[in-house]
């Protein structure tokens, strides 16, 4: 009797879509999402074991993925209904932006670093991603020549948002940020209203980078005390 073969995969998709039903992901848009989107394909080559857990990914210049549940968080957060024009600040490699664009009808995704941005297109074109602007630029102050936009989500830390990301959302969008200084933050849903931006809920606690630029914090204090 032959014995069954071990996989060689080190995980699924539905490894992902098990963890984050588990943290109280419901919308089932989001989760199909997620089933049919690789998350080994926006990894670095060298963590191959990492993509289908429920874990950041280092990808250099001292950057790391937001963790998928957290990240299905956020979005679950902007309740897109598959009609959105979709700001992303904060690419990375893509992985985000790739379920952000099978939610929405179009996303824009500003990347600060250009070689991060490089390899978050790649990856993107990779997957058939067709829906899906990318810059390179200071996402502190948005893409105004493509706004407004329906739903904004901020991958980055600063204490409050910045006024070109509360201009650029229309009236009753959604806005998602980690709101603290870097490094330990409340991850808050707001909606855009007539005076400005009112706070819907605290989604979780969370650890991010700092939002660098013009709206966020100078180079020198991008990394945490």
């Amino acid at each position: 009797m032959k014995l069954p073969v071990a996989s060689c995969v080190p995980g699924e998709p539905d490894d992902l879509v098990q963890a984050l039903t588990a943290a109280g992901i419901r919308d089932e848009r989001l989760l199909e999402a997620v089933r049919t989107t690789p998350r080994a394909a926006f990894v670095p080559a060298g963590e191959p074991a990492a993509a289908y857990l429920d874990v950041p990914v280092a990808i250099g210049q001292g950057q790391v993925t937001t963790q998928p549940s957290l990240s299905a968080l956020m979005i679950e957060g902007l309740d897109l209904r598959g009609s959105e024009h979709v700001l992303e600040v904060g690419t990375g490699l893509g992985f985000q932006t790739a379920l952000l664009a099978r939610l929405a009808a179009d996303v824009v995704s500003i990347e600060i670093r250009p070689d991060i941005a490089r390899q978050a297109h790649m990856n993107l074109a990779r997957q058939g991603v067709r829906n899906v602007e990318l810059r390179v630029g200071d996402g502190s102050g948005g893409v105004p020549d493509r706004a407004p936009y329906d739903a904004v989500l901020v991958s980055a830390a600063f204490p409050e948002v910045p006024e070109p990301l509360i201009a650029q959302t229309v009236p009753r969008g959604r806005l998602v940020q980690p709101i603290g200084p870097g490094g330990q933050e409340e991850v808050v849903c707001f909606e855009r209203t007539a005076s400005g931006l009112a706070r819907l809920r605290v989604l979780t606690g969370a650890c991010f980078v700092r939002l660098q630029g013009r709206y966020g914090f100078p180079p020198d204090e991008a990394e945490p005390p």
